[in-house]
C-alpha cells in the first residue's frame, strides 16, 4: 500500500502527525484523540521495545539451552553405541531459531493512531489487531490505516467489544505477546479478560484515568466495587491508585494461575500507566498474601503504617509454609498525636518498577531521541522511578511542616537529616517535593521537632496533632548539614522530571461521539427539574475536573520552589 501522509488531507479533515504516523482527525468529535496523550503513547512504544528485546533474548536463551540439551543427549547415545535420533523437521519458512515477529491487541482503539504508530515505529510487529466498538472508530482506523500506507495483515481494523475480543483469545495459541488497554475511565472490566489472553512473558499496558474514584475518598464505595480496594486521603493517594490497579491485576492473574511483575509503574497528569509482564506459574500465585498489603493512615500526621495480608516463612527443608498474619501493628490510636487510624487497601505490597527494565528502557530511549518527541520528559520521569526505593509510599515538606505548623523545611535538610542517621531516601515521580524512606515515623517526627527548635512556632493547641507530637523531646537531635547524596542524579542534571502545564486549561477531553451514544445525547438535551439539561451539567463537571491538574501542578510548582 502506498504511503499518502506527505499528499493534503481530503475535504472534511485535517492532518494531525505524531511520531511516524499522521492520521485524518475529522472536523466533528467523530473519534477520539488527545495531544496530551502523546506522552502516554511515546512511553509505551519504549516500554514495548524494550520488552521485545528482552523477549527475544530470554526465547533464543531458551532455544540455545534445549539445543545444548540434545547434544548432549546425541553424544551420550553415541558413546552407548546408539543410532542418533532424528533430527525434527521443519516446514520451510519456519525455522525455530529466528527472530519472532510479536503480535499486539490494542483493545480500545478510537482513531487507530496508537496502533498505526506502533506499526510504524516498532520494528518487530507481526500483526495487530486494532478494535473498537464504534463503527465510526473502525471506519476511520481503516481510513488512518490506509492513509499510512500500512497493509490490513500487519493492522487489522475489528469491530467489537473489547471484553468479547479479549475472551476470545484465552487459548494459549490464540494469546497476544502486548495487551494494551487504554479506556477513557477504568480499564477494570477488561482486566479479567487481558490476564487471560496476553501470551505468557508478555507485556499488559494498563491505563486509568479514574482517578476522582483510585485517588479520592468521595466515591470509596466506588473504587471498592472496582478495584477490590480502598483509597484513603493522604498526600500519597496516588501512590495508592497505582497499588490499587496493580493488586486488581495480580488478583484477577491469580484465578488463572498467573502472576504479574511490575516492570514500570507510572501516575502521569490525570491518569496512571502500568506495565506488568505476566506469567504462568502456580508456585508464584502461592505468595499473592504476602505480596497484598492494608496501609494504617494517622487521620492526624499522616503517619502510615503497613502490613502484608499473608505470610510466607521457609521451613527447615527449604520449602515455603504459607499462613495467616497477625495484627494489627498498630494500636486504635496514634502514638504521636493520638489521632484514629484509617485504612487503605488491599493493595499490591511489593516494587512498583523493575530497575533493570528500566535501565535497559533509558538507554533505548537515550539512543533513540529522533522518535521520542517527548524524550526529555521520559528521561526525566524514569531516571526518577530508577531512583525510588521500595519502601511504600511518601511524604512531602511541606506536608510534614504543615503537620507542625513551622516554617517548611527544605527539601534537602530533610534528605541530609535522613541520611545522616542512615536511612534510605529518594523521590517519588508521583509528586513534586515528595520524599520516600524506610524511616519509620517516629524518626521523621524527631527531625521536624528538630527543625521546630531551631524555628520556634507560636500558638499551638495541646491537644492539636501539632501540640502531641511536639510536646515531646526528641530522641535523636537531626544534624541538617547537607549530605552529599542528599541530591539525586536526576536533580544533579535538571532533568525534567515533573510535568509543566503543556497547554492552557488541558486535561482530560470529551468523551468522542459515535451512533451508539446519539440517544443518549438526545436524552441530556432535555431539561431536568432544576431547569438545566443533564448535557449542561455534564459540561459544567467537566470545566471543574479539567481545571483541577492545573491547580495541583501549579501547587507542586510552589512546592518545588520552596525546598529547592
Amino acid at each position: 500500500m502506498t504511503d499518502q501522509t506527505d499528499g493534503p488531507a481530503p475535504a472534511g479533515f485535517k492532518k494531525v502527525t505524531e511520531g511516524k504516523a499522521t492520521i485524518l482527525f475529522p472536523d466533528t468529535n467523530e473519534v477520539f484523540y488527545n495531544p496530551i496523550q502523546e506522552f502516554n503513547r511515546d512511553i509505551s512504544i519504549a516500554a514495548i521495545r524494550t520488552w521485545d528485546e528482552i523477549y527475544q533474548e530470554e526465547r533464543s536463551a531458551r532455544l540455545a539451552e534445549k539445543k545444548s540439551r540434545r547434544e548432549a543427549n546425541a553424544a551420550k547415545r553415541a558413546a552407548e553405541g546408539l543410532e542418533p535420533l532424528p533430527e525434527k523437521e521443519f516446514p520451510e519458512g519456519n525455522d525455530p531459531s529466528a527472530t519472532r515477529g510479536i503480535t499486539i491487541l490494542e483493545a480500545l482503539s478510537a482513531s487507530g493512531l496508537r496502533s498505526i504508530r506502533y506499526a510504524k515505529e516498532i520494528p518487530n510487529v507481526r500483526h495487530i489487531l486494532t478494535n473498537d466498538l464504534e463503527a465510526d472508530a473502525v471506519t476511520s482506523i481503516k481510513r488512518n490505516a490506509e492513509f499510512n500506507g500500512i497493509s490490513p495483515d500487519l493492522l487489522e481494523p475489528h469491530q467489537g467489544d473489547a471484553i468479547d475480543v479479549l475472551y476470545q483469545h484465552r487459548d494459549p495459541l490464540k494469546r497476544y505477546n502486548v495487551i494494551d488497554l487504554d479506556p477513557y475511565g477504568t480499564a477494570s472490566p477488561f482486566i479479567d479478560g487481558a490476564v487471560q489472553a496476553v501470551s505468557d512473558g508478555g507485556l499488559l499496558c494498563v491505563t486509568c484515568t479514574d482517578l476522582a474514584v483510585l485517588a479520592g475518598t468521595n466515591y470509596t464505595e466506588t473504587c471498592y466495587a472496582k478495584y477490590g480496594g480502598h483509597p484513603v486521603k493522604a498526600e500519597f493517594c496516588h501512590e495508592v491508585a497505582l497499588r490499587l490497579v496493580l493488586n486488581t491485576l495480580s488478583i484477577s492473574a491469580a484465578r488463572y494461575k498467573r502472576h504479574i511483575v511490575p516492570m514500570v509503574s507510572l501516575s502521569i497528569d490525570y491518569y496512571l500507566r502500568v506495565f506488568v509482564r505476566v506469567y504462568t506459574s502456580a508456585a508464584q500465585v502461592k505468595l499473592l498474601g504476602s505480596k497484598t498489603c492494608v496501609a494504617y493512615v494517622c487521620t492526624g500526621c499522616q503517619s502510615t503504617y503497613t502490613q502484608a495480608l499473608g505470610k510466607a516463612t521457609e521451613g527447615a527443608k527449604g520449602n515455603l509454609k504459607f499462613g495467616v498474619n497477625t495484627g494489627p501493628p498498630v494500636d486504635s490510636r496514634c502514638e504521636h498525636c493520638n489521632s484514629r487510624f484509617h485504612i487503605a487497601g488491599p493493595m499490591w505490597g511489593k516494587e512498583l518498577h523493575s530497575v533493570p527494565f528500566i535501565d535497559r528502557m533509558l538507554k533505548h530511549v537515550k539512543d533513540a531521541s529522533h522518535l521520542y518527541k517527548t524524550q526529555p520528559r521520559i528521561l526525566g520521569m524514569l531516571s526518577v522511578c530508577k531512583e525510588e526505593i521500595e519502601a511504600p509510599f511518601y511524604y512531602t515538606a511541606n506536608g510534614l511542616s504543615g503537620t507542625v505548623h513551622c516554617t517548611s523545611i527544605p527539601l534537602l535538610h530533610i534528605s541530609s537529616a535522613l541520611l545522616h542517621q542512615e536511612y534510605r531516601v529518594s523521590g517519588s515521580h508521583a509528586a513534586q517535593g515528595s520524599i520516600k524512606t524506610d524511616a519509620p515515623p517516629s524518626a521523621l517526627w524527631d527531625i521536624m521537632r528538630s527543625w521546630v527548635k531551631l524555628n520556634p512556632v507560636k500558638n499551638i493547641k495541646p491537644e492539636s496533632p501539632a501540640g502531641r507530637i511536639l510536646a515531646v523531646e526528641p530522641k535523636t537531635i537531626a544534624n541538617f548539614e547537607m549530605h552529599p547524596d542528599a541530591k539525586s542524579e536526576s536533580r544533579k542534571t535538571n532533568l525534567v522530571r515533573y510535568q509543566v502545564n503543556p497547554t492552557e486549561n488541558w486535561g482530560p477531553q470529551a468523551r468522542a461521539g459515535g451512533a451508539n451514544k446519539r440517544k443518549a445525547d438526545d436524552d441530556s438535551a432535555k431539561p431536568s427539574k432544576n431547569g438545566k439539561t443533564d448535557k449542561a451539567k455534564t459540561e459544567e463537571a467537566g470545566k471543574e475536573i479539567a481545571s483541577a491538574p492545573e491547580a495541583e501542578a501549579d501547587a507542586a510548582m510552589n512546592i518545588d520552589s520552596i525546598t529547592a
